[in-house]
């Protein structure tokens, strides 16, 4: 093993092992180890199933943890359905394909069996989305600190005006990402996998032109890590550099030059997971709410607030 990959690997594991002692009180290793103690092995054991049955299910289970933290936080704001005279962050437009709802309803009906009233569909969230990423690695990949409320608000609009579009320039991600205290090497390792990007390879284009033909056939999908999609791997940016990208908003992170460095070095995947783990402990402590009152509280049924 080359000695900058052994360095390299020899930083995640520390900074793992770090993660598991404190993160600046907010919330808490272990924070349901009393009243309810087989959380994490629920989890798990629910999501790698379901992970093992469909591969997607680990992007899917992903995304949904971005789009959440993203508007108000990690607060499962994402997950209430609409009712009368208001439109939930589902019903956005950016929202429309994200998928997972179903997974996390399982969980929480388990766990409401183990330990009524007790685990928030926040935590729930954050939880599921580290451990569809684990599946293929055989191991938690990151340390999920817990103790989030869920929020009683949940707007549509607020979905619209926050979440990154996929049209999105690199000044305008970088500004939505900084709003949220998240920096630019944050913003590299969670960018995800919408227009083509007018930089794309000519000869991938050509492979999507045919794929995407008229009439279009709302049954085709087209992968947005090429060769990679059921992989939690470093080859997004692998096909980033190469200008295989689908989205625009992917592409603009070359047009700035430290964003360019940052995606050749994250072509190395210890490198890469090294900043994702902590990027996605950043992300999850977006906006959380840790006491029960007039914006938290433990909900019942995560598609619903409590009577």
């Amino acid at each position: 093993m080359r000695p900058r990959t052994v360095s390299v690997l020899v930083s995640l594991l520390l900074f793992i092992a770090s993660s598991n002692v404190c993160n600046g009180g907010k919330l808490k290793k272990d924070f349901y180890g009393k009243d309810c103690p087989r959380l994490e092995e629920t989890v798990r054991q629910i999501t790698w199933e379901k992970v093992g049955e469909n591969r997607s299910v680990a992007a899917k289970l992903l995304r949904l943890h971005f789009h959440d933290c993203f508007v108000r936080g990690c607060d499962a704001s994402l997950l209430l359905d609409s009712v009368e005279g208001n439109s939930t962050e589902k019903k956005a437009i950016p929202n429309g394909s994200v998928s997972g709802y179903e997974i996390i309803d399982e969980i929480k009906a388990k766990l409401e069996e183990e330990c009524p009233n007790t685990v928030s569909c926040a935590d729930i969230v954050a939880l599921a989305a580290r451990d569809a990423v684990s599946y293929q690695f055989g191991r938690s990949m990151w340390q999920v600190f817990t103790g989030r409320k869920d929020g009683k608000v949940s707007l549509a609009t607020e979905a619209a005006r926050d979440l990154p579009s996929a049209f999105a320039n690199y000044t305008t991600l970088k500004q939505q990402f900084a709003n949220k205290g998240l920096n630019v090497f944050d913003l590299l390792a969670l960018s995800g996998k919408g227009d083509k990007d007018p930089a794309l390879d000519s000869s991938y284009a050509k492979v999507l032109k045919t794929k995407c033909s008229n009439p279009p056939n709302p049954n085709i999908t087209v992968e947005l890590d090429r060769n990679s999609e059921f992989r939690f791997d470093s080859h997004y940016f692998v096909a980033l550099n190469r200008n295989q990208s689908l989205l625009a908003s992917d592409a603009a992170l070359l047009t700035d030059r430290n964003a360019a460095r940052i995606a050749r070095d994250f072509e190395n995947f210890f490198v890469f997971m090294s900043q994702f783990s902590r990027s996605i402990k950043k992300m999850s402590e977006i906006g959380v709410i840790t006491r029960v009152g007039d914006k938290g509280e433990i909900r019942k049924n995560c598609r619903k607030v409590n009577a």
